[in-house]
């Protein structure tokens, strides 16, 4: 045997030695749904750029429609005094600001967010208390929902939907034990879901209550608590939202012109927006107008660069355009979901229950206002979220979107075998 086939074997035997003496690594306790093959090794570095990439994408073409919604509004005598780059150039500052916060955001471990959320909630029932004070709320169109700083009208019910999220997840957190026991594990909820609901219906908005109690039922369900519990809470809600609709005629005048738009008592009045939005679609056909080509944008669709932006990239890119946003906003809860999943598999509920908890506002807010816009419900006062004109939806979508991201963040240093 050679002196150097020797020193090979020689080698060979120490290493297997130094690997057969070492600790293993206590495992990550990621479940079987949750999986992550060798070939993602390099994905588990830094957070999920295609993510990212979605949200900007999505503001960036939220950016351009409402520059071609709102361009022709000075027309208008109402809006006579503005430019018509003037709600261009106030969302691209919105627009600016959530991108800092949202930097500023990502860089907050998850742990303190957990820590803060009960006194966030209480911050937000703070502002919705305040935006009724005569004075301090700003009242349009009938409705006292906005707060002038200036730079921004900042509606706290967008503040609301965030805390929510983060309120239900860090309360499933602490009530875990307790889930089981209807009192102890859900009265508080519901009655902290009761008093937003009354702040935001005396504003009104009842589009984000719906929302809101949404995000609270979801968590709930997606916690764990008792099917039976949550039937019957989710029961006692739609019965609520049922009863507050026939006690007000304007909310049934709604339904009605809802369920027969072209009808002349309605086409008109109630079913105004429904008509030239529905309107909006047909022009568009497949591949629209073109960019700028919209008509009813010229004054005919009240709201088109907040509430019905949709109809507007219907008309002007067609099929094609709102199919894309349609699979975009797909994708977006899609993904919040499994970064939510991921989470809870490290053993991370709070994370875990808290972008899901986020994936139900994006989702389910994009879902009612699409639905809305084609006519398959009712007219609500709901945006497009990271799309519509409005600073502090936008403000609260890129801040809630930082912390998923933080939280995927955290999941990928526990799956790399380091702490979040």
């Amino acid at each position: 045997m050679s002196f150097a086939t020797a020193f090979s074997l020689s080698s060979l035997r120490e290493r297997w030695a130094n690997l057969l003496s070492r600790e293993p690594k206590a495992e990550v306790p990621v479940r079987d749904w949750v999986s992550v093959s060798s070939g993602q090794s390099s994905k588990l570095l830094g957070f999920d750029q295609t993510l990212v990439w979605i949200v900007l994408a999505l503001m960036a073409l939220g950016l351009l429609m409402v520059y071609s919604a709102s361009v022709a509004m000075p027309d208008n005598p109402r809006f006579s005094r503005y430019t018509g780059t003037y709600f261009l150039g106030r969302h691209a500052v919105a627009v600016g600001l959530a991108i800092v916060a949202g930097l500023v955001v990502v860089q907050v471990p998850i742990s303190t967010w957990e820590r803060f959320a009960p006194w966030m909630f209480v911050a937000a029932l703070v502002l919705l208390v305040a935006v009724l004070i005569p004075g301090v709320g700003k009242v349009v169109y009938g409705a006292r929902r906005w707060i002038p700083l200036g730079v921004m009208n900042f509606q706290p019910s967008e503040l609301a939907k965030l805390a929510m999220a983060m309120y239900a997840a860090s309360y499933m957190v602490r009530k875990m034990d307790l889930k089981e026991n209807f009192f102890r594990a859900t009265y508080p909820m519901a009655i902290a879901l009761g008093v937003v609901g009354v702040l935001l219906l005396a504003e009104p908005d009842m589009g984000a209550f719906m929302v809101i109690a949404a995000i609270a039922m979801g968590i709930l369900f997606l916690g764990g608590v008792n099917g039976r519990m949550f039937l019957l809470i989710s029961t006692v809600l739609v019965g609520a939202f049922v009863l507050m609709i026939s006690l007000s005629d304007w909310r049934r005048e709604r339904i009605f012109a809802y369920l027969n738009p072209w009808d002349e008592r309605y086409a008109q009045g109630k079913a105004y927006q429904l008509t030239h939005s529905l309107i909006a679609f047909g022009r568009g056909e497949f591949f629209g107008q073109g960019l700028g080509g919209s008509i009813e944008k010229l004054h005919y669709l009240p709201e088109a660069h907040t509430d019905f932006l949709l109809a507007v990239i219907g008309e002007e890119l067609g099929f094609v355009g709102v199919a894309i946003v349609i699979v975009a906003f797909f994708w977006l809860s899609r993904r919040l979901f499994h970064i939510g999943r991921q989470a809870i598999a490290l053993d991370r509920v709070f994370a875990g229950l808290m972008a899901q908890g986020v994936g139900i506002w994006m989702g389910g807010q994009a879902f009612i206002n699409m639905g809305v816009n084609l006519g398959v419900l009712p007219t609500k006062g709901l945006t497009l979220p990271l799309m519509s004109y409005g600073g502090s939806a936008i403000l609260m979508n890129c801040v809630a979107l930082a912390i998923v991201v933080r939280i995927d963040i955290e999941n990928r240093q526990m799956m790399r075998g380091g702490r979040a």
